[in-house]
């Protein structure tokens, strides 16, 4: 199966939601990405300058980080440098004065917007939308409150799931009033006020009152309330048509080799993710919030409340929060953060309040690890052991194969799949393989999809990959036979059915739920620790069983047969393990070529 485009938005516990589908501002999936690292012990000799050189050079060296950085500690700026390119056809280097769209990170700056109007009177948070949008569908509107909308707590379907939003909806020029005409007769996904699901469709309506109280477009407000006043010159609302000096290009990866992201028009994101500031901005910005330059105190710690459990942490107005851990300890800092990610960037900023620490990371290349790389940072701020970035095994493969050939890469990869200097993982595999099939290396790819099969023979992905590729190549058995296994590993791969119908295979049956005794169904029920402060809580309504991890949105799971489960929205299985006595002692959760364990808490 193709990779899915992915927006990497790296948040406080980072890729946690139980999703998979194309999301313009965040990128969504089950489990927490696990970073591939290698742990370093650290020179006490060396400067703290020197080991985040150290550090940043060699997620640079790796390709895995091009942009800007700033390290704030005890309220003084101690680090800030570019890496890599702002601009690659022009040869500009990434500078501390880039600017970079935010994403994700301009919910922070609508969140205060809506704040200081509810300091003027002018707003109330427990009111509800149709107060402010009386136009705005009534179905919803009545009863959806502002405090919902910040906390993405009100059942607003999220439009940047939207089937079409990545070919049609994004490249598109709309108002606010059009951008709400998307989502505003869509049934709620949950009633409001009782779940959290991330929903950009949230922050949009948030924009759209602002306009609305202020009289004014959320641009205008912006500049007038936060920019101008705090001196932020090098920040403010991304318009593809303005000519912006020091503005970075986004990047994404195709193979090894960078390419220009894909159109969005800005107006799309408006206030969920449509600004651009620079490290040195953003910041003028973290220090302001330690002031009541902005806001008063009463209202700025409303800000910072932990409302909804969210991602393993917990959400606020328009900021995580939770813990964060110091680099490779099991040590950790209370921390505020946010991260976003829109096409070609990605962006994090984390505020560690008590130690005045900050570090924001702006990248221009789409996923880079921005989680890991400030993870490791936080080590070196607080002297202790850190990790540095492996290289990726599928990249350097794919680049033997282009530089050389075939046999030598397979070589290659043999040589060194067991190596501690190389990391591999099933996505990286599937990504180069695909590289190599546009460029229609179709033997390359061929035995590139095979090598993943079998480096991660327990993933549904791997093989209807090779399947695909196997037709490709008009070895139609082969590919029935992996298309077939995809199947059995995931009952709800639609696209392995297809394809087994287009080569003639009669699918009728093939997908069939088992039926489980409701006694052994019951024995299920229990919370399961994925991650410390990461849950997977499986209930049972009748002769279902559902499973919500923490922070997101519960899906029904379905049998293959007793003991394993899968989840039809995103690619994962769930298999439930007894220990000698009989009992429910864990679960193990498969996605992504990742076997996690969940040990039984409850």
């Amino acid at each position: 199966m193709r990779p899915i485009y992915n927006q990497n938005n790296s948040s406080i516990k980072i890729n946690q939601i139980m999703k998979s589908q194309k999301t313009s501002f965040r990128r969504t999936t089950f489990v927490a990405v696990i970073a591939f690292v290698a742990t370093v012990a650290i020179s006490f000799a060396q400067t703290k300058t020197a080991q985040l050189d150290d550090l940043l050079n060699k997620y640079t060296e790796y390709g895995q980080f091009s942009g800007s950085v700033l390290v704030a500690e005890k309220g003084k700026v101690i680090y800030k440098k570019g890496f890599g390119m702002a601009n690659l056809e022009w040869d500009i280097p990434n500078a501390p004065d880039t600017k970079h769209r935010l994403g994700s990170i301009t919910k922070q700056f609508t969140a205060m917007l809506i704040m200081q109007l509810v300091a003027e009177g002018k707003l109330d948070l427990q009111a509800t939308v149709s107060k402010y949008l009386p136009d705005y569908s009534k179905t919803n509107g009545d009863k959806i409150t502002i405090h919902q909308l910040l906390t993405h707590t009100s059942g607003t379907p999220n439009y940047t799931s939207f089937p079409n939003f990545f070919k049609e909806l994004s490249r598109n020029p709309y108002t606010p009033t059009e951008m709400l005409e998307m989502f505003a007769d869509s049934t709620l996904t949950f009633k409001p006020g009782t779940q959290f699901a991330y929903s950009n469709s949230g922050y949009i309506l948030l924009g759209a009152i602002i306009e609305k109280v202020t009289g004014k477009t959320y641009e205008a407000v912006l500049q007038e309330k936060i920019f101008d006043p705090q001196n932020m010159k090098n920040s403010g609302y991304d318009h593809h048509s303005t000519i912006l000096k020091k503005r970075a290009t986004g990047y994404e990866m195709k193979g090894s080799q960078p390419e220009n992201s894909p159109y969005i028009d800005m107006s799309t994101p408006y206030a969920a993710g449509s600004l651009y500031s620079t490290v040195e901005d953003l910041y003028v910005w973290d220090q302001a919030l330690y002031t009541e330059k902005l806001l008063p105190k009463k209202y700025m710690d409303m800000m910072y409340q932990k409302y909804i459990p969210a991602f393993g942490n917990f959400y606020g107005y328009g900021w995580m929060i939770g813990i964060m851990t110091i680099g490779n300890t099991k040590d950790s800092t209370q921390i505020i953060g946010h991260g976003g990610g829109i096409n070609g960037f990605n962006t994090l900023i984390t505020r560690i309040p008590k130690e005045k620490s900050t570090i924001i990371l702006l990248n221009n290349t789409g996923g880079a690890p921005l989680e890991a790389i400030t993870i490791a940072i936080n080590g070196i701020l607080h002297d202790a052991t850190y990790a540095l970035p492996k290289q990726s095994l599928a990249k350097s493969v794919y680049n033997v194969i282009i530089d050389k050939d075939l046999k030598t890469g397979l070589a290659f990869y043999e040589k060194n799949k067991e190596s501690k200097e190389y990391s591999l993982s099933e996505s990286a595999m599937n990504s180069m393989g695909y590289s190599l099939l546009q460029a229609g290396k179709k033997d390359e790819a061929e035995a590139f999809f095979k090598l993943n099969v079998e480096a991660f023979p327990k993933s549904s992905n791997v093989y209807d990959s090779y399947g695909e590729v196997l037709m490709e190549q008009g070895k139609n058995e082969m590919a029935i036979v992996n298309y077939k296994k995809s199947v059995e590993l995931n009952p709800a791969n639609q696209n392995g059915i297809d394809m087994l119908k287009k080569m003639g295979v009669e699918t009728e049956g093939m997908v069939k739920d088992a039926t489980v005794p409701e006694a052994i169904l019951a024995s299920y029920v229990g919370k399961y620790e994925l991650q410390p402060g990461f849950i997977l809580t499986i209930t049972k309504e009748g002769n279902q069983l559902k499973a919500q991890a923490t922070g997101q949105p519960s899906f029904e799971i379905f049998p293959k047969n007793d003991t394993e489960f899968y989840v039809k929205v995103v690619a994962a299985q769930i298999t439930f393990n007894k220990n000698e006595s009989g009992s429910i002692e864990s679960l193990t959760l498969f996605q992504g070529g990742q076997e996690i364990l969940g040990k039984r808490v409850e």
